[in-house]
C-alpha cells in the first residue's frame, strides 16, 4: 500500500513541476517579448505616461513689398487640442456646449487624431475668443486632457487685398497628410493658394517641441529636466516681394466694381507691380476659421470672386494681338513695311464680308497699328499664314505657362494647322478663319499675364525675364539683406527694324493724333500702346489695352482687360494711363475733362452697331 502511495506522489510532484516550468517558460517568453520584440514602442508609450511632448508652433514668415512695407502680419490665436489618451469621452457633449461646436465634429476629430497618435494633442477648434477661452479655462477640472495651444493667423494691414496672388491658409486634408512629410500633423494648417501655397516650405519654418512632465491623473507638474531636451521652434524665413502695395492698392480702386484684371510689370526684371482680379475676396475672411457656408458663398458666387483672371482667363486679344501678324510678315519677308492697302471699311473673303468700324484709306502697316485698321490685318494674315503667325506667338509665350510663381495659370489657346485639324477635321475649316485671327479673335485665348510679358519684351526689344511676385528671401543674419531669386530669361531675336516698326506704330497708338490709346497718355512721358476690343458672343465686348513707359527706356509693362466695358480706347486705356503714372510719378494728376480718344478716318457704312477688334 505505501509503495502505491509513493508511486502517486512522485506523479503528483512530476506533474507540478512540469506545470510550473510551463508557467516559468511562459513568463520568460513574454520577458523576452516585452524586452526585446517591444522595446521601443512599449518604452516610448511608457516615457509617454510619464512624459507630455507638446508641439511648438513656429511664427510664420512675414511678406514685405518692394519698398519695405509689412503687407502680411501673424496675430496671436488661440486652438482647444484634446490629449486623447487622457480625454474622458463623455465629456464630449459638455465641451461641445462649451466650444459651440456639434458632438459629432469633435468625436471625428478625435478619431482622426487617434489613428495617429493617442498621444498627441489633436486641434479641435482654433481661432478661440477671448470670452469663450475664460470660460474653457474655468471648467478645466473637469476636462482633463484639454488644453489651449497659442498659435499664429495672418493679418493683412494694407489697403490692398491682393488676394489671387497673396494666397491664403488652411487646414491640412487626410489626402495632404498622406502624402506631406512627417512635420505636418492633423489640425496643422498649410498654404492653399497663391505665395502662401507656392512657399510653404521657408514660410513655414519648423515645429519645435517642451517636454513636461505629468502625474498618473495627467496633469502638468513641471518642465522635464529644466527644458534642457526641449527643442526650440524655427520660425519660418520672411519673404520680400517684386510688387508695390501702393500700386496695388490704386489699380484696385480703378477697377472696384468692374469685372477683370490689370497685370503690371516691371520690365527690367519680370517683377510683378501689381495683380489685380476683379471681383476678388477679403482675405481676412480666411486667416481665422472660415464657416462652411462662408465658403459655399463665395464658391456660388456667379461673379466668381475665387477666380483669378489675371492669369486663368482665356480671352480672344482683339486688336492688341495685331503685332504678331506684323512681326510675323516682316520677319518672313511677305511684305515689306512699306506695303499699303486701300482700306474702305470692309474686306470681303468668298462670301462673307468682314467689316471696319472705319474707313481709313490708304494705310501702311506703321499707321495700322497706330488706327487698329482691321481691314489691313484681315489682308496681312492670310499672306502670313497660320502657322508663321502661331510660331512667332509662341516666341512672344502664348499658348504656354509663363512659370508665374503662384501656382495657378492657364497656357491660353494658340492655334496652328495641328489643332485646327484635330478640332474641325482637315477639310472642317477653312482659310476664313484665318482672317479673323488676323485681329485677334477666333480660335484663340491669352491671360492678361500673358499680354504683360507681350508688352514687356515688346519695350524691352526681344528681352523677356520669368514673372515673378517674390524678389528673395530676407537674410535673418543680415539686417536689410535680400537673398534674391534666380528666375529664367531668354531673348526674342527680331530684326532692330522690325522692333522699331512695331514700337513706333504702338508709340503713335497713345501720343499721335488718330492714334486709338490716347486717354493711356501721361504728362511729360512718351507711352506706347495698344488698344483691343474682343468681341464677346455672350455680351458685350471685352475691353483690352496693353502698353509701356517711359517709350525709349520702359519701368513699368501693363496689361489692362475689362470685361464687358466696350472700347479699350475709351475703358481700359485710361485705367492703364492712370497705373503707369502712379508707379512712376507716385501720384496722379488731376485728370482732364473727359474725351473721346481721336480717331483718324470717316466712319464705315452700314457699320453702326457692329463690334470691331480696335
Amino acid at each position: 500500500m505505501m509503495i502505491l502511495d509513493d508511486i502517486d506522489l512522485y506523479r503528483r510532484r512530476r506533474v507540478l513541476y512540469l506545470v510550473l516550468f510551463f508557467i516559468m517558460c511562459v513568463f520568460v517568453a513574454r520577458l523576452v517579448q516585452l524586452q526585446f520584440l517591444y522595446f521601443e514602442e512599449l518604452g516610448k508609450k511608457s516615457s509617454d505616461n510619464s512624459l507630455r511632448e507638446i508641439p511648438k508652433e513656429p511664427v510664420r514668415g512675414y511678406i514685405f513689398d518692394r519698398t519695405g512695407r509689412l503687407v502680411v502680419d501673424n496675430r496671436p490665436s488661440f486652438t482647444v487640442t484634446i490629449m486623447p489618451f487622457e480625454f474622458d469621452r463623455r465629456r464630449i457633449p459638455a465641451l461641445a456646449r462649451l466650444l459651440s461646436l456639434d458632438p459629432a465634429v469633435i468625436a471625428d476629430r478625435l478619431k482622426i487624431g487617434e489613428a495617429y497618435s493617442r498621444f498627441a494633442p489633436v486641434k479641435i477648434r482654433r481661432d478661440l475668443d477671448v470670452g469663450t477661452l475664460a470660460t474653457l479655462e474655468e471648467n478645466s477640472d473637469r476636462l482633463p486632457g484639454v488644453g489651449v495651444q497659442i498659435e499664429s493667423k495672418r493679418a493683412y494691414i494694407t489697403g490692398a487685398h491682393a488676394s489671387h496672388v497673396l494666397g491664403y491658409l488652411k487646414e491640412i486634408s487626410e489626402s495632404q497628410l498622406r502624402t506631406m512629410s512627417a512635420e505636418y500633423a492633423q489640425g496643422d494648417v498649410i498654404g492653399s493658394a497663391g505665395i502662401e501655397a507656392e512657399y510653404e516650405s521657408p514660410l513655414r519654418g519648423a515645429k519645435g517641441k517642451e517636454l513636461s512632465v505629468v502625474n498618473v491623473r495627467g496633469q502638468v507638474v513641471g518642465s522635464f529636466e529644466n527644458g534642457r531636451n526641449d527643442i526650440l521652434p524655427v520660425d519660418g524665413e520672411n519673404l520680400v516681394l517684386t510688387m508695390d502695395f501702393g500700386l496695388q492698392a490704386f489699380a484696385e480702386s480703378l477697377m472696384a466694381d468692374r469685372r477683370g484684371a490689370v497685370v503690371a510689370i516691371d520690365p527690367r526684371n519680370g517683377g510683378v507691380l501689381a495683380m489685380v482680379s476683379k471681383p476678388d475676396y477679403d482675405l481676412s475672411l480666411f486667416s481665422g476659421v472660415t464657416s462652411p457656408e462662408l465658403w459655399k458663398a463665395l464658391n456660388g458666387d456667379e461673379s466668381k470672386p475665387l477666380f483669378n483672371r489675371a492669369t486663368l482667363t482665356r480671352y480672344p486679344p482683339g486688336s492688341t494681338f495685331k503685332m504678331i501678324a506684323a512681326i510675323a510678315a516682316l520677319e518672313g519677308n511677305v511684305v515689306s513695311p512699306h506695303w499699303r492697302i486701300n482700306c474702305t471699311g470692309a474686306f470681303r473673303f468668298g462670301n462673307k464680308v468682314f467689316k471696319d468700324l472705319h474707313v481709313h484709306g490708304s494705310t501702311d502697316m506703321t499707321e495700322a497699328i497706330q488706327r487698329s485698321c482691321n481691314v489691313y490685318f484681315y489682308q496681312l494674315m492670310l499672306k502670313v499664314g497660320l502657322d508663321s503667325w502661331a510660331d512667332v506667338g509662341r516666341k512672344f509665350g502664348f499658348g504656354q505657362l509663363t512659370g508665374i510663381d503662384i501656382t495657378e495659370e492657364s497656357p491660353g489657346l494658340l492655334p496652328t494647322t495641328g489643332y485646327m485639324n484635330r478640332r474641325y477635321g482637315e477639310k472642317g475649316w477653312t482659310r476664313g478663319f484665318l482672317v479673323s485671327l488676323g485681329i485677334g479673335q477666333g480660335e484663340l485665348g491669352v491671360t492678361p499675364l500673358q499680354m504683360a510679358c507681350y508688352a514687356m519684351a515688346i519695350g524691352n526689344r526681344g528681352e523677356f525675364y520669368q514673372p515673378h511676385t517674390v524678389l528673395g528671401i530676407a537674410s535673418r543674419s543680415e539686417a536689410g539683406h535680400v537673398d534674391t531669386l534666380l528666375y529664367q530669361t531668354r531673348r526674342i531675336t527680331l530684326a532692330p527694324s522690325t522692333w522699331s516698326l512695331v514700337r513706333e506704330g504702338m508709340r503713335r497708338v497713345v501720343m499721335e493724333q488718330g492714334g486709338t490709346g490716347g486717354l493711356a497718355r501721361i504728362h511729360g512721358l512718351e507711352v506706347a500702346g495698344k488698344t483691343g476690343t474682343a468681341q464677346n458672343p455672350h455680351g458685350p465686348d471685352h475691353a483690352w489695352f496693353i502698353g509701356f513707359a517711359p517709350f525709349e527706356q520702359p519701368v513699368i509693362a501693363i496689361a489692362v482687360l475689362i470685361e464687358n466695358a466696350g472700347y479699350g480706347g475709351s475703358f481700359a486705356a485710361p485705367v492703364a494711363g492712370k497705373c503707369m503714372e502712379r508707379f512712376i510719378y507716385g501720384s496722379v494728376q488731376q485728370p482732364p475733362p473727359p474725351r473721346t480718344a481721336a480717331i483718324t478716318g470717316v466712319i464705315a457704312p452700314g457699320t453702326t452697331g457692329e463690334r470691331n477688334s480696335q
